[in-house]
């Protein structure tokens, strides 16, 4: 489950995700397979191509890539969710999830 977005932050998600571009997504979010986690960065982009490539990128696996139909994306987790989000210059994402 997902808290801690706003349905405009969603939907510009979403929006640029359609139009091919890599969006990125962060929110609160509860797993029980992952103790400790609980936030999540959705990385999406509907040109699977780039989306792989940006995987490559970033040493990440591609065939860890949710295909979901209209929104394909790659979940990030963990140190490597902090590390790529200060790497793109997404520190208020850090900070508004305390991360």
């Amino acid at each position: 489950m997902a808290f801690g977005i706003a349905r405009q932050e969603l939907n510009e998600w979403k929006s640029k995700v359609a139009r091919g571009e890599i969006a990125f997504l962060t929110h609160y979010w509860y797993e029980p397979r992952f103790p400790g986690i609980n936030t999540v960065t959705k990385v999406g982009c509907s040109d699977l191509n780039v989306l792989r490539q940006w995987c490559i990128d970033n040493g990440l696996n591609p065939e860890y890539i949710h295909h979901r139909s209209e929104f394909p994306h790659f979940d990030l987790i963990g140190p490597k969710q902090k590390e790529i989000l200060l790497k793109e210059g997404l520190q208020e994402q850090l900070e508004r999830f305390r991360m």
